[in-house]
């Protein structure tokens, strides 16, 4: 009896054993339920996670989890059920090259507004270069939240 006890004990301990060396070689990667255009901001509707062997190669470096792509935009069309590549997806422009974009400089109390033409793309906090539309001198500001071009300093 005693021995049946410790067969029955070892054999549960090795079935344990290899589901738990099962579930530790997968890996869980967020992918597309639809077909995401270029342009199009991914939000959590659009993903599932679906589940990959630990071996499996990817072409190139990709995403590993969902909160990283939620709020992007996307930069070439992503398959359902594909993983999606690191470098697929971008943070959104905020300002477009060419666009109309509002000036502001604040320093004190002192306010100026004024509206100029980018010369570049850019995102949240980034530095862009901006040509001043009554001067026409090109300018460096950060962008803002809102879409503005913060001037001096910020």
């Amino acid at each position: 009896m005693k021995s049946l006890f410790a067969t029955f004990f070892t054999a549960a301990a090795l079935i344990a054993g290899l589901a738990g060396s099962a579930a530790a070689q997968e890996r869980v990667l967020p992918v597309p339920t639809v077909t995401i255009y270029p342009g199009d901001t991914i939000d959590e509707s659009m993903l599932k996670d679906r589940i990959y062997p630990e071996n499996y190669r990817f072409r190139t470096a990709v995403v590993e989890t969902p909160r990283v792509l939620i709020g992007k935009t996307v930069r070439r069309t992503l398959l359902p059920g594909e993983a999606i590549p690191l470098n697929a997806v971008d943070d959104p422009k905020l300002v477009s090259r060419g666009v109309p974009a509002p000036i502001v400089f604040e320093e004190g109390g002192l306010t100026i507004t004024g509206v100029g033409t980018p010369l570049q793309n850019g995102t949240l906090g980034q530095s862009v270069q901006v040509k001043n539309m009554d001067s026409g001198r090109v300018i460096i500001g950060r962008v803002e939240s809102d879409g503005k071009i913060r001037v001096g300093a910020y």
